[in-house]
């Protein structure tokens, strides 16, 4: 294992302990404070972080881009993806849900023909029955994830797809120039409606804390997660996501008191599985390429 690869993942399992701590943070924030005002401070605090860093790798024109339009599409996909991504997470499990949202790499292989005009392979059609299969176990009748907020997390999960496929769109431009619209649009898009929210609002101080915690966390978790992938190829740093899921349920456990029953731990295995084999084909396939 190199030095490089060896800094990769390290920057990369600290950003998926920064993004599994900012869903837990979240969950918690909503189940009191409109979501609005939640998703705000994720974006908000996400932009006061990446900002300097981007002007200090790519300079003062770090903001420019020859794909603005696609820019903001692409972010706007993002920030619908976390929205609805809270809003469920305000009546749903966080194990389960954080479990759902990985069916984004499913969605892209289902997606691939007529958006990126790529034919899905063999492997990768199997690795999509696999993760529909596992939605199936999660989704069975009496689970406790069986609760209409299930629709804003395949929402999510949708969404999250159309982001990772247009993220793919944009290889050319500067990376930090990506991430700082990442984080501007929903910054911009929320401030504009935050008066009419945060007026009928009172916040703690531990609420306000914990409001900068998310948005540190978001600005943290992006940047590890934009440099880990410049360290090191994305083929070789993906299958480590879905270690996300066992921090999910370890938050779950020790900050609400939620443990997945058995089916629904043999769910969520299906789903990591399906995302790992997607994962494992696709580092194949850059070799051999």
């Amino acid at each position: 294992m190199g030095v490089h690869f060896r800094h990769a993942l390290s920057l990369f399992l600290l950003a998926g302990f920064c993004l599994s701590s900012l869903d837990t943070t979240a969950k918690y924030l909503v189940r009191d404070h409109a979501l609005l005002i939640v998703v705000w401070a994720r974006y908000a605090g996400q932009t006061l972080v990446v900002t300097p860093f981007a002007w200090h790798r790519a300079g003062p024109g770090f903001w420019r881009t020859k794909r603005l339009p696609m820019q903001l599409v692409r972010s706007s996909f993002l920030l619908a993806a976390t929205m609805c991504f809270f809003g469920g997470l305000r009546f749903l499990p966080l194990a389960e849900a954080s479990s759902i949202t990985f069916l984004a790499p499913v969605v892209v292989v289902a997606l691939s023909l007529p958006v990126l005009g790529e034919r899905p392979t063999r492997p990768r059609i199997a690795a999509a029955v696999v993760g529909f299969i596992g939605i199936l176990i999660l989704l069975r009748p009496g689970s406790s994830i069986l609760h209409p907020a299930v629709l804003l997390l395949l929402a999510a999960a949708f969404c999250n797809a159309f982001y990772q496929m247009l993220t793919r769109k944009l290889l050319e431009e500067v990376p930090h120039t990506t991430l700082f619209y990442s984080a501007l649009v929903g910054t911009v898009a929320l401030s504009a409606a935050l008066p009419w929210t945060i007026a009928e609002t009172s916040f703690a101080a531990t609420d306000a804390l914990l409001l900068l915690l998310l948005g540190t966390l978001a600005g943290i978790g992006h940047w590890c997660l934009t440099h880990a992938y410049l360290a090191a190829p994305a083929s070789l740093l993906t299958p480590f996501t879905y270690l996300q899921i066992l921090w999910a349920t370890a938050f779950g456990l020790i900050v609400f008191g939620q443990h997945p029953d058995g089916w629904s731990a043999v769910g969520m295995a299906v789903i990591a599985l399906s995302g790992l084999l997607l994962a494992l084909h696709e580092r194949r396939r850059a070799r051999i390429g």
